[in-house]
């Protein structure tokens, strides 16, 4: 029988649904925003439609969908960012209450705010950003090529990470499911992290790109390095992507 930390079997009964206390929606209070905006230097994107004369067929992408883990030194155009982007958390729709987005959610919650950290990407300074979904715009957080370094280093020297374009990095926003779902919604975190992920693997396919799903990383540097106070706002996910 495999032998589980007595924490996670408690989080696991506590967070089945018959253990549920009502929510904040449920005892009336407010809903958090659709979206928490960043400060900062602001880049305008390409719309981000997949701009390709010859569409590449989906099943074809998922038949060749493949961790990369070495890149070439090709820079990535900043429309195929943007294309990263769209499929990835693109907004097809918002409503006062909800956006619904090119990746499915629980109660179309999209509890994620994407942060990229730039190395090669045409017309971008290299550093630390995030994305606006709703304005399909980036924001430069921190400018300069240091943070890659300390990227690399929060996930333990993993290699790709000198050769990466461009590494998205999911950070939960807690709130934003807690408030539908309460506890239970952390479960629900986990599993629309793996929705978004499939997603960038299937779309780097199209444009002669690859990525690698990264959960080994030092979550308190990572969360350093974003300045996420690692509570209500924690990195989640993160995948690096290159031309091959």
């Amino acid at each position: 029988m495999i032998s589980i930390n007595n924490d996670v079997k408690k989080f696991l009964e506590a967070t089945k649904q018959k253990n549920m206390k009502p929510t904040p929606r449920q005892e009336g209070k407010p809903a958090p925003p659709l979206e928490k905006k960043a400060e900062g230097e602001r880049f305008t994107l390409p719309e981000g439609g997949l701009l390709m004369s010859d569409p590449h067929p989906l099943n074809q992408a998922i038949a060749e969908r493949v961790s990369h883990r070495r890149y070439s030194d090709t820079p990535l155009e900043l429309k195929e960012l943007a294309y990263l982007l769209h499929v990835t958390q693109g907004v097809k729709k918002a409503t006062s209450k909800a956006t619904f987005r090119n990746v499915p959610s629980a109660g179309a919650r999209h509890a994620f705010l994407t942060y990229l950290h730039v190395r090669n990407v045409v017309g971008l300074k290299p550093g630390i950003y995030r994305y606006h979904a709703l304005d399909h715009e980036l924001v430069l957080l921190n400018e300069g090529e240091k943070s890659g370094a300390s990227l690399k280093e929060a996930c333990y020297g993993q290699t790709m990470f000198d050769q990466h374009a461009v590494s998205f990095i999911w950070v939960a926003d807690v709130e934003r499911m807690y408030h539908v779902y309460g506890e239970r919604g952390y479960r629900y975190l986990f599993l629309d992290a793996g929705h978004v992920c499939q997603n960038l693997y299937l779309a780097c396919e199209t444009i002669d790109s690859g990525t690698v799903a990264v959960a080994a990383y030092d979550d308190d540097k990572l969360n350093s390095l974003l300045k996420l106070d690692g509570d209500d706002f924690f990195a989640i996910y993160v995948a690096p992507v290159g031309k091959l």
